[in-house]
């Protein structure tokens, strides 16, 4: 493609709502706090509406009941497509890194991403898929994967998208909480050296579902697949039957559904403190003027910028910043199908060169990998395209923050070490790149719009400072902000419970944090029974149900401690039953239990076997001492006068692995 082009297509693009100074940064926070409906209404100005909005916002977190954009109508598809046709019809969209290097790299311009999902609308409704129907999205990471996604909200579908790692078990799961009536999958799925047989996986949660009607098949690995008469279809069939549908004399066509402002978008699951994955449920207009704004704004994306998110779309990290923001904004998204150690540990500098990529987006679990290579397959690697470096799923710990900025960096690029959740659709505390201030492993300040508040485990919030000058409390929201989640599919009392009646008008986040004398904020992590795995939340409580159901368990108890890849670890306390087999084979048959029935990100990483758990006299786990003995402290234990069993705080101790 003529860049000479690309750039003049691109010179037509502008966001009026970028902030480009500190003191820019502060006024705009000012009145997006004193006057939200106005500051946002604004901000919405910029996007396509079939139908201009009653109101921007009415809320209470009582309920909770949030609306933005009240009464408008619109469809997500054409403002991450349709819009930019006229001017960015050449330009890429997204561009695809495949997970073997020599595989040829695939260019999807917005002119072709626009025909690609018109198509697969037309297959969706071909099928039977209607406006509100679930659509269940088990994918490789594929631009076919970006085709159903926007396929399914061109036509009102509700997407649920599960990452490539969950088990039969998992999915079976969530297909039932959703009542699913459609599947998207591949045969198979390449990460790294490893083949995933994706169908074969569907299949084995298929077994026994009532709802599902029909699995579309994309065809990746060509690993053979049992394809069910009158359920499975190809996707390649379905798709060239969907092409003579949609184009005429050479002109695409498929109509976007109208959609209401509040209307879902998508459903995604996350781990929570009770046995059972929620689905957080995102809608259409308020998920799309976050995403872009934070997207534009945090980045500080220019036209023409190369965007590579490392993160997989099974996630909110994938969604949000390789879909949604950048695709509303005329983004240019790289999306890469492996991982950052194959074929070797510098395959994220060699995509970095070849691409010329501008901002790189991943986790902090990446770099610490990568760290212990250390810095020899970095050498010889061009960087010098990198302007913006961003950290996402977990906090970032100094020595890592520094190791990025030097190595990878070169001290040149700005780092936005951003804090939110699947429940928040974008970043919520997060310096601008090069605009406001960073400060190593800090997430620095408030996105306008976000007001957060420490409290205290009483509600009351926190005022007074420690020795060191630092506020420290739980990190709760005052008011919404318009990527907020609407509710948990299904199930609108548990979203209540989770999220707003631990502090009565506040948005709970489940995490604790500091505030220093500047304003800024550093998240010190879950204060809830909820452990963040290399950037991934995973609920205690799902993690003990399936160590529970191994045969040979009779009770389990896990806690996080610190790791030096995964930021944390999960720590299993186990009572066994009987003696059968050796000790490491136990823990073997145990570990597999878990990936099968969660999946193998969910394996403990320690099992410690015991003979009981330090329980209250009502029955209670104390999990503060057993997370204490995990993370090394064996002398300041607190009062344990008051278990059941005191002695067995000793046994654990002296048996810590």
């Amino acid at each position: 493609m003529n860049r000479r082009l690309t750039n003049k297509l691109y010179s037509t693009m502008s966001y009026a709502y970028q902030i480009k100074s500190l003191e820019q940064y502060q006024s705009e926070y000012k009145k997006s706090v004193e006057d939200p409906e106005k500051f946002w209404g604004d901000i919405a100005e910029n996007f396509y509406w079939r139908k201009k909005w009653e109101s921007v916002l009415n809320w209470n977190f009582a309920e909770p009941k949030i609306e933005w954009y009240k009464g408008g109508k619109l469809n997500i598809t054409e403002n991450c497509i349709d819009r930019h046709l006229a001017t960015m019809a050449d330009q890429p969209a997204i561009i695809w890194e495949p997970n073997n290097p020599e595989e040829r790299v695939r260019t999807v311009t917005y002119a072709r991403l626009h025909k690609r999902v018109c198509q697969f609308a037309q297959v969706l409704k071909n099928n039977g898929v209607k406006k509100g129907d679930r659509v269940c999205i088990y994918m490789g990471m594929v631009p076919e994967l970006a085709y159903a996604v926007l396929g399914c909200a061109r036509i009102g579908a509700i997407h649920s998208v599960i990452f490539g790692g969950f088990s039969a078990q998992s999915i079976a799961d969530r297909l039932e909480d959703a009542q699913a009536t459609f599947i998207v999958t591949c045969d198979g799925a390449y990460r790294g050296g490893k083949d995933i047989p994706l169908k074969s996986v569907i299949d084995e949660a298929l077994i026994g579902n009532k709802t599902v009607k029909r699995v579309i098949v994309y065809t990746r690995t060509r690993t053979p697949v049992s394809m069910i008469k009158g359920r499975d279809v190809w996707w390649e069939d379905e798709m060239e039957y969907a092409e003579t549908q949609i184009e005429k004399d050479g002109v695409v066509s498929f109509p976007a559904e109208e959609m209401d402002a509040e209307d879902p978008l998508f459903i995604l699951y996350t781990s929570g403190s009770t046995g059972k994955p929620k689905g957080v449920v995102h809608s259409v207009a308020g998920y799309m003027v976050w995403t872009n704004y934070t997207f534009v704004n945090v980045f500080q994306y220019q036209p023409g910028d190369i965007h590579f998110c490392t993160a997989d779309i099974g996630w909110i990290t994938g969604h949000s910043y390789i879909v949604y923001g950048p695709l509303s904004a005329g983004a240019t998204s790289l999306m890469f199908e492996g991982i950052p150690t194959w074929p070797d540990a510098g395959r994220f500098w060699d995509i970095v060169e070849k691409h010329k990529v501008n901002c790189l987006y991943t986790a902090p679990t990446a770099i610490r990998s990568l760290m212990t290579f250390g810095t020899e397959p970095i050498k010889g690697k061009n960087l010098s395209s990198l302007k913006i470096l961003g950290t996402v799923g977990e906090p970032i710990n100094e020595e890592a923050w520094h190791w990025y900025d030097e190595n990878i960096g070169q001290k040149k690029c700005p780092i936005v070490d951003t804090w939110w959740q699947t429940e928040t659709g974008g970043c919520l505390i997060s310096n601008l790149a090069g605009v406001t201030p960073a400060k190593a492993s800090w997430a620095t300040l408030p996105l306008p719009g976000v007001q957060p508040l420490l409290v205290d485990e009483n509600g009351k919030e926190v005022t007074e400072k420690d020795e060191n000058g630092l506020m420290k409390g739980n990190l709760c929201m005052r008011a919404p902000w318009p990527g907020i989640l609407r509710t948990t599919y299904g199930d609108h009392e548990r979203c209540r419970t989770n999220y707003f009646a631990t502090y009565p008008n506040l948005y709970f986040t489940g995490d604790g944090a500091l505030k220093d004398e500047n304003g800024f904020y550093r998240i010190t992590g879950r204060v809830d029974d909820v452990l963040n795995i290399s950037g991934h939340r995973i609920g205690t409580a799902e993690v003990e149900n399936a160590i529970n159901m191994h045969a040979g368990v009779v009770e389990s108890a896990i806690v996080g401690y610190p790791h030096d890849i995964k930021g944390q670890g999960i720590y299993a306390f186990v009572i066994y039953n009987g003696h059968h087999g050796d000790e490491a084979l136990r823990r073997q048959d145990i570990s597999l239990t878990v990936a099968k029935i969660i999946g193998p990100i969910a394996k403990p990483d320690k099992i410690q076997f015991v003979t009981g758990l330090p329980k209250t006299r009502s029955g209670k786990i104390m999990r503060r001492i057993l997370r204490k003995i995990a993370e090394g402290e064996t002398e300041n234990l607190g009062d344990t006068s008051t278990l059941l069993d005191p002695a067995i705080v000793d046994e654990i101790k002296n048996g810590k692995i």
